[in-house]
């Protein structure tokens, strides 16, 4: 069984999960904090729990309004309203609002709750059942052409020619996610091998346990397309925080983030390949987390630049030797991210000019370019990272950390505001 927990009282929460822990054994209760969490995502159902236990007062607020607004998106589980103390007026209320019963937090009946749970849960698995057999629910797991149980489609994020990628809500994760779907599996390559290490790829990532790196939640393959279910990320990308502007020291506290990442990643023996801040996700307790690591251009593109000089990826952020198409290691993500680094604090990217290949020559040729005078004190942390030949950068994410972790403090005059984006998206 799982149950939702919406409450901010860390005292209720514990002595609720003692209740339900006691009472139903096999139980797992994910806590929803509304004072830091905020109200359930729009497009979130909850269909993956089996009850929902709402707090009166969720963050201060008046909790009818969140019953009313929970009852109305479809799948929506059972709702036990937890009042303060009994209160006969404020339960007629909250029932013709839509809740399956009302318990008082002052003096918990644990008998009376747990069935109440128990009860509430048949109830859902009912609806979910019904559900499942019905017309509707073909249209509801259906991404395209392609049906995968147990996952219902929201709407579609992005399109390539590698992909879809769709917003979806999992039941068995019991949350929104990420469902990337790739082509069919015989369309996308015609090297043998090509795709078992892509997937072989995104599986040791997906076994990497580290806070900077998306959570994959499922590799598969459904009505011969292979999809990867991952982590969504509703707080948007760097690129839109960026947009809004980034302290100095936010901006070398995500540099130390990204390079911990890089460091994980690289252990395990995968390349980014395509760091950009598009690829650079932010969750809502401000930790940030790197996401699509570039493995399906190899599914289509050995090197990055075709016979006419088109470039395939982000050239903005290439390294000189991803650029001009040769090999690529560890120091290449590295000086992704010092190109990441000066657009954080000048709010414009190092290298600009009039075509792809033209910004490549910049990155390979033109001298680096200095921080304005307030961060002078970081231009050799990013000299080392955009060096145009890799030996002369940081030779891994390891060594990179150490030298942000020994630091000095920044001089006292730094100033405090954000830095706006202002030319180059």
């Amino acid at each position: 069984m799982r149950v939702l927990l919406i409450e901010d009282d860390p005292d209720y929460r514990r002595l609720i999960r003692q209740h339900l822990v006691t009472g139903l054994g096999d139980v797992v209760v994910v806590e929803h904090e509304p004072r830091q969490l905020g109200r359930l995502p729009a497009e979130f159902h909850a269909a993956g729990y089996d009850a929902v236990l709402l707090d009166a007062r969720p963050a201060d607020e008046d909790g009818l309004g969140w019953l009313t607004d929970a009852r109305a998106r479809p799948l929506f589980p059972p709702v036990i309203f937890l009042l303060p103390e009994r209160d006969d007026t404020a339960a007629a209320a909250a029932l013709a609002a839509g809740a399956y019963g009302c318990i008082a937090k002052a003096k918990i009946g644990h008998r009376q709750f747990v069935g109440l749970v128990k009860d509430a849960a048949s109830l859902q698995r009912r609806t979910l059942a019904s559900f499942r057999a019905s017309a509707a629910a073909a249209k509801a797991y259906r991404f395209g052409q392609t049906a995968i149980k147990g996952l219902r489609c929201i709407r579609a994020l992005a399109n390539s020619t590698m992909s879809t990628v769709y917003l979806a809500e999992s039941e068995r994760e019991a949350r929104l996610v990420v469902l990337k779907l790739l082509r069919q599996i015989p369309d996308l390559t015609d090297k043998p091998g090509t795709f078992d290490r892509f997937l072989q790829e995104y599986e040791i990532i997906r076994q990497i346990d580290h806070p900077n790196v998306v959570r994959i939640y499922e590799l598969g393959v459904a009505d011969d397309h292979a999809f990867i279910q991952m982590e969504y990320f509703a707080a948007g990308d760097l690129r839109s925080r960026m947009r809004r502007g980034i302290t100095p020291l936010d901006a070398l506290d995500m540099l130390r983030q990204m390079a911990g990442a890089l460091a994980a990643i690289h252990a395990a023996g995968v390349l980014h390949r395509d760091l950009k801040p598009g690829n650079v996700m932010l969750r809502a307790d401000g930790t940030i987390a790197l996401i699509d690591f570039g493995l399906a251009k190899q599914l289509s593109l050995e090197a990055e630049i075709t016979a006419t000089g088109e470039i395939f990826g982000t050239p903005y952020y290439m390294s000189p030797e991803q650029g001009h198409g040769r090999e690529a290691d560890e120091r290449s993500d590295l000086y992704s991210l010092g190109v990441i680094f000066y657009e954080m604090l000048t709010g414009k990217k190092p290298f600009l000019a009039a075509t792809p290949m033209a910004v490549i020559y910049k990155h390979s040729h033109t001298p680096i370019p200095l921080l304005p005078a307030q961060y002078a004190h970081w231009q050799g942390l990013l000299e080392r990272m955009l060096a145009k030949e890799a030996r002369d950068r940081y030779q891994s994410a390891e060594q990179l950390c150490e030298a942000i972790d020994a630091l000095p403090p920044p001089p006292p005059l730094v100033p405090p505001g954000a830095m706006p984006v202002t030319e180059g998206g």
